[in-house]
């Protein structure tokens, strides 16, 4: 039993990620029909994976897919969701849902009426090592959670026509691409933020949307972090870091941030609580190695959500998921204009 999925944008993270180590691999998802508004690529795509090739977006709408996965530029994706909801299809919507929180509420609420699923693409959740990483958090092992650090950096310079470095097709930029996915990650494992103070600017690059970003995050449980995302830092030189801090120790990592499904990650623990050390002496003890088997993370999305639609079950990352980030960057954009902390609605 397989459920059948169709692609609005065949090209960028479907072609590159998504359908060769998601939807080929799956066993839960058959590829039938691609679009892009590029033909040519879109005859390569549907050529090397066995797919028709549509010649619009209402021809894969028409087609025999139960699913569609919204793969295009943000500006795009409210009206290809509502399109495809209204055609009884199952909606898996790349994040950001939108460029606002209205677009976001409009998707999620027309999903809803029509009564199909709705899936975000948030993949990091699925990353073998978080989700490790999660069950000692949910175990106790870190005690009171205290602080939490996610980074994420790429270097991405200007390029004619491309949609993450202009506001009206992407929303944002560093912030909105990138960002959204370190503070969902967080989230996972801290629980729900209750407000944000942010700062944006273009430190290289001179493209309309930001190419840094910086937010400082209050969580509701009252711990608090950070959230670094920069398009101007160069591949090779960055650790994309994530940090987690508890009152019983500490859950270190390097590159399990990013689209790969490796990376390394420590846990530094103590069984009992130790009196104050005026010299504050860091022992030079290993750590617990965290290296459970990998997991493709973009494998793992496509069989959560086909699960979900063959068994009639929620989506482990669903409509309300996308909509909350949403509300989040709304909030960050807000406080990087305003100069103040803005709490999420």
């Amino acid at each position: 039993m397989q459920t059948r999925w169709g692609i609005l944008g065949s090209g960028g993270i479907a072609k590159r990620r998504t359908i060769p180590e998601g939807l080929m691999q799956s066993e839960s998802a058959d590829l039938v029909a691609v679009y892009d508004k590029d033909p040519e690529i879109n005859r390569e795509v549907a050529q090397r994976f066995g797919a028709i090739a549509c010649a619009s977006e209402e021809e894969l709408l028409s087609s025999p897919c139960d699913v569609v996965y919204v793969a295009t530029p943000v500006s795009e994706h409210c009206r290809q969701v509502i399109n495809a909801a209204k055609a009884g299809k199952h909606v898996f919507c790349e994040k950001p849902l939108g460029r606002t929180v209205q677009e976001a509420e409009e998707m999620a609420a027309i999903c809803s009426r029509h009564n199909v699923k709705f899936g975000v693409g948030f993949m990091m959740r699925f990353h073998a090592q978080h989700q490790e990483a999660l069950k000692l958090i949910e175990e106790g092992k870190l005690g009171t959670p205290v602080y939490a650090r996610a980074q994420a950096t790429c270097w991405y310079p200007p390029i004619p026509g491309a949609w993450r470095q202009d506001p009206a097709t992407g929303g944002g930029g560093s912030l909105i691409d990138m960002g959204c996915h370190c503070i969902d990650l967080l989230e996972m494992f801290f629980g729900k933020v209750a407000s944000v103070y942010c700062t944006i600017g273009n430190r290289i690059h001179a493209y309309p949307s930001e190419d840094s970003a910086i937010v400082a995050l209050e969580f509701q449980c009252g711990a608090k972090g950070i959230v670094e995302a920069f398009f101007n830092v160069p591949d090779e030189s960055t650790k994309n870091r994530l940090e987690l801090y508890g009152s019983n120790g500490s859950i270190l990592a390097e590159h399990t941030i990013g689209q790969g499904e490796l990376g390394e990650m420590t846990a530094y623990f103590r069984e009992i609580p130790a009196d104050y050390n005026a010299q504050q002496d860091r022992d030079s003890r290993e750590g617990i190695r965290i290296a459970p088997k990998p997991v493709n993370m973009y494998y793992a999305e496509v069989e959560a959500f086909s699960r979900a639609v063959l068994f009639d079950a929620d989506p482990p990352v669903n409509a309300q998921a996308g909509v909350w980030s949403q509300k989040i960057i709304a909030a960050c954009y807000e406080s990087a204009r305003s100069g103040r902390s803005v709490p999420v609605a």
